[in-house]
């Protein structure tokens, strides 16, 4: 028999069942209901429902058919008009178990006197002479259980190679409860890199833009806060949450089953739903409600009840473990996704079941959609999709209270989260003065530059006028030199008159005139660069031409010649020299002191 697409609603006197059942025989159905069953069938279809409330059949109720949409309307009266049916959206409680249910108890203990007059008549008489053999204990190997409700085990022994890539732990039959959760503290310390959780500490403009994201959940909560003026009314929560076609598919695929927990396991279940929730909730708002290939990876390894197969004993246990992961494992390492997920999540739990059945649902489809995180399915997400359909309302809103009392910080990471950011701020602290002292300095090289090139420039300035009035000294100099040499220079012609050569021209004058010139020349070039020796030069210049001009003809004119050799010596042993005729005269020293014989052309003698 084919199990027929339906939904329930309901309003304050009705129960309104909607069966769509194609390509049936809409002339032969039939219909059976009484109390909290319900029965519908027509060919090859079947639906059996066990109702959370009692209907009854006083006349009121009413059948269609729609022969476009192949669908069965069908409503049925409430024997308590106005009673609220709690869990219609939770379709897979909704389904009546494969088999019968029964009151009788498993294990039953029978009368005492039955029972021993029964073992009295199968007791035989005990073989003393029986064979002894040696007792040899021989317990089973130890295995810890995990799992929705701490229900299974001997799972990865069999798929060792498949979950290897699943979970964390290794050989998790063998390892007891405190191991685990001692090994995933060393991984999660291990694994902690301060670098990267500074750079999303400081580099945060992705983080605030993620934080700005809505899922969908805030908006149905804002909704229900609205229309119920802030106080949280349990039955109509699932009025807010929608459940999709395929979602519907997906909770009657599952198989209807009852879970027998005792206490503790109860709250492992509840603490580890938190924890998958919490990992949920990162997922969707990191990739802002969109699925990709790390979706499958960033749920189970966020969630150590998934990826360590963790039993947690309170729900500060679960949030701690949660905020370290996130600071450990994913591309985002911010506490303030740890805090924005804690907060989800209580909206979530808000919401009603509905709300957390949809999460736990579009975790089983992205479970489904990997491989091989879909064996977390078989372990833990179609358990909680099945078993969170029958829960109590008021145990998830108990739930509730009970996480948003509980606090976290970031000295709970037992990371040194605070220490490490003190110390990166005063890091940066140093580096901005370091940075400022730098620009200061920058600025204060600048201005020594700058007055250093005022100071070259006033200097240069300053050279220049000492160098014009030197020119100006050395210009008046040389006019009054002038003015000594052409004084010099006449008393030279009337004391070395016949001094001549035979073309009548003065050739010791032009030559003592000539020395005297470039001695002139020197002084001027020494005068530049000592300009407080000129005066003296003068002087010494001026007593010169005087005591030539004081001495014989032929004494001052030796006097002058024998300067001009020593201030230029003359290479030995003759100096050859060239008038303005082109003929070469030769001066020869005699053997007398001072005495000077100029060596004239025929011509002259001649004459």
């Amino acid at each position: 028999m084919i199990t027929p697409a339906f939904e329930l609603t309901q309003d304050s006197d009705f129960l309104t069942v909607k069966i769509r059942v194609p390509y049936a025989r809409a002339s032969e159905f039939d219909i059976y209901f009484e109390g909290e069953d319900f029965k519908f069938y027509a060919k090859p279809y079947f639906l059996r429902l066990t109702l959370p409330g009692r209907i009854v059949e006083d006349g009121r109720e009413k059948a269609s058919y729609n022969t476009d949409e192949g669908t069965f309307t069908i409503q049925l009266p409430k024997e308590v008009p106005g009673q609220y049916f709690e869990g219609l959206d939770m379709l897979t409680s909704l389904l009546a178990p494969k088999k019968s249910r029964s009151a009788k108890p498993l294990v039953e203990e029978m009368d005492t006197a039955a029972s021993a007059e029964l073992s009295e008549e199968n007791e035989e008489e005990f073989d003393w002479e029986m064979d002894q053999i040696p007792y040899e204990e021989s317990s089973p190997p130890l295995q810890h259980p995990y799992g929705f409700g701490n229900l299974r085990s001997g799972v990865f022994q069999r798929l060792q190679d498949e979950l290897s890539d699943v979970i964390d732990i290794k050989d998790p039959d063998q390892t007891p409860a405190e191991e685990r959760r001692r090994r995933r503290l060393a991984a999660e310390a291990a694994k902690f890199e301060p670098d990267h959780y500074l750079a999303d500490f400081f580099e945060d403009e992705t983080i605030k833009h993620l934080l700005k994201y809505k899922p969908w959940w805030m908006d149905a909560h804002k909704k229900m806060t609205a229309l119920q003026g802030g106080s949280h009314q349990e039955h109509d929560s699932p009025a807010f949450v929608v459940f999709s076609e395929e979602e519907r598919e997906q909770m009657r695929k599952f198989t209807n089953k009852t879970y027998l927990l005792d206490k503790r396991s109860h709250r492992h279940v509840y603490l580890g739903l938190i924890d998958i929730l919490l990992a949920y909730c990162y997922e969707i708002r990191v990739n802002e409600g969109d699925k990709n290939v790390e979706s499958s990876w960033n749920i189970r390894k966020l969630s150590a009840t998934l990826c360590w197969l963790e039993s947690f004993s309170s729900i500060h246990d679960v949030l701690v473990s949660f905020g370290r992961r996130v600071l450990c494992y994913p591309l985002y390492r911010h506490f303030e996704l740890v805090t924005r997920a804690f907060n989800d999540t209580v909206v979530i739990l808000q919401l009603g079941k509905a709300a957390v059945l949809k999460c736990l649902l579009d975790i089983h489809k992205i479970f489904m959609e990997s491989d091989p995180a879909y064996i977390l399915n078989d372990l833990f997400i179609t358990d909680y999709c099945i078993w969170i359909q029958k829960v109590k309302s008021k145990k998830l809103a108990a739930l509730c209270e009970s996480l948003q009392k509980t606090t976290l910080s970031k000295s709970h990471m037992e990371l040194e989260l605070e220490e490490l950011e003190a110390a990166a701020v005063l890091v940066q602290e140093e580096e901005k003065a370091l940075k400022a002292a730098g620009t200061v300095s920058k600025q204060q090289l600048l201005c020594s530059e700058s007055e250093t090139s005022d100071s070259e420039e006033s200097s240069s300035t300053s050279s220049s006028e000492t160098e014009g009035s030197d020119s100006d000294e050395q210009e008046s100099s040389t006019s009054e030199d002038g003015e000594i040499n052409s004084f010099q220079g006449t008393l030279q012609e009337e004391r070395t008159a016949p001094l001549t050569d035979c073309n009548g021209l003065r050739q010791g004058t032009d030559t003592l005139a000539m020395e005297v010139g470039d001695g002139k020349s020197k002084d001027s070039l020494q005068s530049t660069t000592a300009p407080g020796k000129l005066v003296e030069e003068l002087e010494m210049q001026m007593q010169s031409a005087l005591r030539l001009s004081e001495q014989p003809e032929g004494l001052a004119t030796a006097g002058c010649i024998s300067q001009e050799q020593e201030e230029n010596p003359v290479p030995e042993p003759d100096r050859f020299s060239e008038d303005a005729a082109g003929k070469g005269n030769f001066l020869e020293v005699s053997p007398k002191p001072n005495p000077l014989l100029f060596l004239c052309s025929t011509n002259e003698d001649e004459d």
